[in-house]
């Protein structure tokens, strides 16, 4: 046992170490998003959004353009890339990379788990 009285040989799994370090939070249900779909969420008090491409295929992305501020809510979603709607700047769903002008930063992609009937996300 160590000063914080947390010990490590307590942790039996290595996921349960690691969910120590980052906290996880359920933002939807698997059931509430068909494929296809979008929903605007919130991940540690930043405004987000959760994109469901195909059955098993979800992405967690910081609902604001790097360029502008602008919400990406309602922008053309295609080739696992997302587009401002308002200036037309893509980035990768994936990795938040930016894809073309004007947007030249990254968005946040949160780290996602399905699990329990859920979607839970951290950043």
């Amino acid at each position: 046992s160590s000063a914080s009285g947390f010990s490590a040989n307590r942790i039996r799994h290595p996921s349960a170490f690691f969910e120590l370090l980052i906290s996880m939070e359920r933002i939807i249900g698997i059931d509430e998003i068909r494929p296809g779909e979008r929903r605007s969420v919130i991940v540690d008090d930043i405004p987000a959004l959760v994109i469901r491409l195909a059955e098993d295929s979800w992405h967690v992305i910081e609902d604001v353009c790097t360029h502008d501020g602008q919400p990406l809510t309602n922008g053309d979603i295609s080739d696992c890339s997302i587009a401002c709607p308002r200036h037309a700047a893509r980035f990768d769903l994936r990795t938040g990379k930016a894809l073309c002008m004007p947007a030249t930063e990254p968005i946040r992609v949160f780290r996602v788990e399905i699990r329990d009937g859920g979607i839970w996300a951290a950043p």
